[in-house]
């Protein structure tokens, strides 16, 4: 007789925590606004871009991970959350619903505030290569891989518990090989 495992909800009854939640597509900012309505803490990564258009050239704000949005709850705010128009679900990884590290957001913050370099999300894991960790800049201390070295400048940041990684482009004079991860 197997025995199934039980199931971790990290939702607090007095500390606020961060969770993950879907919502639907180009719905994030939306959710954030709603979210606020209801005097929940709501955050999405934006990241700046220039679209081009046959006739004009505009600067945008996109999500940096697309249908997502973070929020930070406890346990009675969890209902009302999805309760929310255009929330999907929770995140929740293998039926747990894991809370996310306040480091974790402060790093996604500090890396888009960043203006001066390049970033995507990518979905799943990416194959690690070296790490490394930034030694110069806003970024400096944050630790990571090098995915590629595609002139030297890719560096990943992992957040393993979003299930994204990071990719960041950045000058190789920023960032210097460590031998621990």
């Amino acid at each position: 007789m197997t025995t199934t495992p039980a199931i971790i909800n990290q939702l607090h009854e007095t500390e606020a925590r961060w969770f993950a939640i879907h919502t639907r597509s180009k719905c994030e900012k939306l959710v954030v606004n709603l979210l606020g309505k209801k005097q929940i803490e709501a955050y999405v990564p934006l990241v700046k871009t220039v679209r081009k258009y046959t006739r004009k050239i505009k600067k945008i704000e996109k999500p940096l991970i697309s249908c997502y949005v973070f929020v930070r709850i406890v346990k009675k705010d969890y209902i009302p959350v999805l309760e929310t128009e255009n929330v999907a679900a929770f995140v929740r990884f293998s039926r747990n619903l894991i809370s996310i590290p306040d480091e974790e957001i402060n790093t996604l913050r500090r890396i888009v505030l960043e203006a001066d370099i390049e970033l995507e999300a990518i979905p799943g894991a990416l194959a690690p290569g070296d790490p490394v960790t930034i030694s110069a800049g806003p970024l400096t201390g944050l630790n990571g891989s090098v995915v590629k070295p595609e002139g030297k400048r890719k560096f990943q940041v992992s957040l393993d518990r979003m299930g994204y990684t990071l990719l960041i482009t950045i000058d190789e004079k920023f960032i210097q090989k460590t031998g621990i991860h």
